[in-house]
């Protein structure tokens, strides 16, 4: 898979430097990933949340930090949307 937005999450991690490593990690499966379905992404992260068109949701570190993403199947493409606390994520979706 393609990431898209990679910066995002280096602005990320040095302000939540204890997220570097989780996100490293989650960046190399993704990119030696081959994503077809949602069901690719439950076989490696069975929390992941699936919401309409595309978004999947990742929790970053336990439940302390939420990734959201929006993945092209088809194209083999991932787009990093928002990286943030549980708390903002939760804020955030108040609004939605």
């Amino acid at each position: 898979m393609k990431v898209l937005d990679r910066e995002r999450l280096e602005r990320f991690c040095r302000k939540h430097t204890d997220a570097r490593g989780w996100i490293e990690n989650w960046l190399a499966d993704v990119e030696s990933a081959a994503w077809t379905t949602p069901q690719d992404i439950r076989r490696r992260y069975a929390s992941a949340s699936f919401l309409p068109e595309g978004v999947v949701v990742f929790n970053v570190k336990g439940s302390a930090y939420r990734l959201e993403v929006t993945v092209a199947y088809r194209t083999g493409v991932v787009v990093i949307d928002w990286i943030g606390t549980h708390r903002e994520y939760d804020e955030r979706n108040k609004r939605r």
